[in-house]
């Protein structure tokens, strides 16, 4: 059984659906069968690979995995596109009530086709992201190095406790990821150094550094290694990736 990766943070701007879509593509470089599944009723994740969000969300649509699942442009990366229909986006909010998980699921019955699943969540702790950790097995936070970063950790780890506490199945720490990483600034070496204190291991030793080719790949529906392979940001996320892997 391939492992499940929820990308979640509370916050907006953490860079979260940036890591879900590069560290997608840089698992599927290192020769990994991989599904990014689009949550976000934004769906930017969709629109950063250079796709258009659907009418419907298979998910809800029951539409088989393996037709509903997109070729990217990304060798050994599939995308499950997300939606902006209210409608979809209420019905999969509720299964976090629901005796049964619908992602779950409908994960499980393709799941033999990947290595790894990584699913896109709102920022929010909202109802789409409860579903979407009930239905992983891991949980990656990436967080921004800002004053604010503990705060927003200290209530999505709440969260992921109560999942853990109330769902029928083992969800694990994944990792936390610092994002935007300037060692230019003081703030960024303080909220590194407190962030590794207080979790020890389980943060990533790969920080992703502030990099302007990050934030252009995704107007070009590119992930950063195939829009600019020599990047920093392109070289922190194929970092990130063996970290991953080494995690298994």
């Amino acid at each position: 059984m391939g492992r499940v990766l929820c990308v979640a943070n509370q916050k907006g701007g953490v860079g979260k659906t940036t890591t879900a879509i590069n560290l997608s593509a840089a698992l599927a470089m290192a020769g990994m069968k991989v599904l990014l599944v689009d949550l976000d009723p934004q769906c930017n994740a969709t629109t950063g690979l250079g796709q258009a969000p659907t009418a419907n969300h298979p998910l809800v649509t029951g539409v088989p995995l393996a037709e509903g699942a997109l070729a990217t442009g990304v060798a050994g990366l599939d995308l499950l596109p997300g939606t902006r229909s209210f409608r979809d986006i209420e019905l999969l909010a509720r299964d976090q009530n629901s005796p049964t998980n619908r992602l779950r699921d409908y994960l499980e019955l393709g799941l033999n086709r990947y290595d790894f699943v990584l699913i896109d969540c709102p920022p929010s702790v909202g109802p789409l992201t409860r579903t979407a950790l009930a239905g992983s097995t891991e949980v990656l936070m990436p967080i921004q190095c800002e004053y604010f970063a503990m705060e927003g950790l200290t209530q999505m780890i709440e969260v992921i406790r109560d999942v853990i506490l109330h769902d029928a199945h083992q969800l694990q720490f994944g990792g936390i990821l610092l994002t935007m990483y300037d060692h230019r600034l003081e703030l960024t070496h303080e909220v590194d150094q407190e962030v590794r204190e207080f979790f020890g291991e389980i943060v990533f030793q790969t920080a992703i550094p502030r990099d302007v080719a990050v934030s252009e790949a995704p107007s070009h529906g590119l992930p950063v290694i195939d829009y600019n392979p020599r990047a920093r940001g392109s070289r922190a996320y194929a970092e990130l990736c063996m970290e991953v892997l080494d995690r298994d």
